[in-house]
């Protein structure tokens, strides 16, 4: 699929599960909504499609980063 038609079907499902390789999938959600569980949040990741990489998102834990 090409990087247009992977993100018009998340926006229209709201979240999808998708292969990322030979045998790997994941779930990819929409940047804002609430298909993520707290405490997570939608982080946006490279994924493979026919056209090369395509920024979508995945639900994930947020990384804190508090200064010294």
């Amino acid at each position: 699929m090409s990087c247009a038609q992977v993100q018009a079907l998340i926006r229209s499902r709201h979240a999808a599960v998708l292969t990322t390789g030979p045998n790997t999938y994941d779930r990819f959600v929409r940047q804002f909504g609430n298909e993520c569980d707290w405490p997570e949040v939608p982080v946006s990741i490279p994924v493979p499609t026919r056209e090369g990489e395509c920024r979508l998102y995945r639900c994930q834990e947020p990384v804190l980063d508090f200064p010294d």
